[in-house]
């Protein structure tokens, strides 16, 4: 059985933005997932920050289309009032964005959460591991 990940919104913009040298790891999870080696999810949120990240390396109809490519590609885990509140509640995590990422891969069942900001991730219960780690395991 494939294992089932959450990546991480930082790994998706290293792909997208070729930002060296976090790239190349970025580009195999991808290709793994595309040929259904690993079952990849991302967070809902992590679309609209995207959205807005990607502001000055793209026009919003180039933005629109990698995204929408992005949603075919890969699970999409939705952000509901449940999660929220869990995020909130838990006073482990000092980012909220990064407790919302554990809750949205709690729910998809992750394996594992792919980051490059494992030190963020030390209280999830949702194990993390690096790009690089990850693409060692498959």
């Amino acid at each position: 059985m494939a294992l089932r990940i959450l990546i991480d919104t930082n790994v998706l913009l290293d792909y997208l933005l070729c930002r060296e040298p976090y790239d190349r790891a970025a580009r195999d999870i991808i290709i793994a997932c595309k040929q259904k080696r690993v079952f990849g999810c991302i967070a809902a949120h992590s679309i609209s920050n995207m959205f807005f990240i990607m502001r000055k390396s793209f026009s919003a109809e180039e933005r629109r289309n990698v995204l929408l490519c992005l949603c075919e590609l890969f699970e999409v885990e939705g952000i509901d009032k449940g999660k929220i509140l869990e995020a909130l509640a838990n006073d482990q995590f000092s980012d909220f964005e990064d407790c919302l990422q554990m809750e949205c891969a709690k729910v998809f069942r992750a394996d594992y959460i792919i980051t490059r900001n494992c030190g963020d991730f030390e209280k999830s219960t949702i194990p993390c591991m690096e790009p690089c780690e990850f693409c060692k395991l498959i």
